[in-house]
């Protein structure tokens, strides 16, 4: 399952910076990851100082 950027976000671009699939983008309101390119490495969630990353 992919890996979804929830409410916690605070837009710092932490997870964006370390995705091995570059799939994670600016939002809106936060990143946001494409879930079609995602292979749910958990790179995201390690780096993440907020926890937004989480696998749905």
């Amino acid at each position: 399952m992919a890996f979804k950027i929830n409410e916690n976000c605070i837009s710092c671009g932490a997870c964006a910076g370390v995705c091995p699939m570059q799939c994670i983008a600016q939002g809106e309101e936060r990143y946001v990851i494409d879930e079609s390119v995602c292979i749910s490495c958990g790179t995201c969630a390690s780096v993440c100082p907020k926890n937004a990353p989480v696998e749905e």
